[in-house]
């Protein structure tokens, strides 16, 4: 369905994104941000279901300032790749991936001349809620059991945008107390937990849960059908 192009961000670096349109006029755009794992098979998957739900889908590759092409499974060694890419993305200077996420959303409303959501998964989850806070132009946000959102620094962030945060309270990656403190923290946040992993939304891992990623994606269509109409 989709297919990748070039953006420049603001800095001139340009990278590579997977880009997926719907039939007919968009209702509004989402950008969809990578797990470390890139924008591989599940994510394009990912966009594309966006894009049959009427969104015009950027998924832009994050590791690309470090490492072009990145397309990884689910094995112990992928995971090990895929964190050290982004350990070393997390340790670029300010502002870092975050100029190609300001771009990709940025290609998002141009093309399809409306109000954009971002979402994002794992890593893809954390950047989505800084997205939300330091990206111009974003309208939603939907960050997916993002390691390191719970934590005390980047619970002190301030959303521009109405945000819903999806977590599994068996995640091990990120414990339910801390969700809970985080809920404390960002009262204007929509927060929904689920009886599920790490991971539950990715149909090639094992801690996929259909039950929750079911309703996860009704909850975040529902929510960006009321912020991108």
């Amino acid at each position: 369905m989709g297919h990748l192009v070039q953006i420049q961000a603001a800095d001139g670096h340009s990278f590579d994104a997977y880009v997926a349109q719907p039939q007919g006029k968009p209702r509004g755009a989402v950008v969809v941000l990578q797990e470390i794992f890139g924008v591989n098979h599940h994510i394009r998957a990912v966009a594309d279901g966006y894009a049959l739900a009427g969104y015009y889908v950027v998924a832009p590759a994050t590791f690309h300032r470090v490492k072009s092409g990145v397309e990884l499974g689910y094995t112990p060694d992928d995971m090990n790749a895929g964190f050290a890419l982004k350990t070393a993305v997390e340790a670029l200077p300010a502002p870092g991936v975050m100029a190609d996420i300001q771009a990709a959303v940025n290609e998002a409303a141009k093309q399809s001349g409306g109000k954009v959501g971002v979402v994002g998964y794992c890593w893809g989850g954390l950047l989505t809620w800084r997205a939300a806070a330091l990206v111009q132009g974003v309208s939603a946000a939907v960050p997916y059991y993002g390691g390191g959102v719970t934590t005390e620094a980047e619970a002190a962030r301030k959303p521009l945008c109405p945000v819903m945060a999806h977590f599994g309270d068996k995640d091990h990656w990120i414990p339910l107390d801390t969700v809970e403190a985080f809920r404390r923290a960002q009262s204007g946040v929509e927060v929904h937990v689920y009886a599920a992993d790490h991971g539950f939304n990715c149909n090639e891992r094992g801690s996929y849960d259909e039950a929750a990623a079911n309703t996860a994606l009704e909850r975040t269509l529902a929510f960006f059908g009321r912020h991108l109409g």
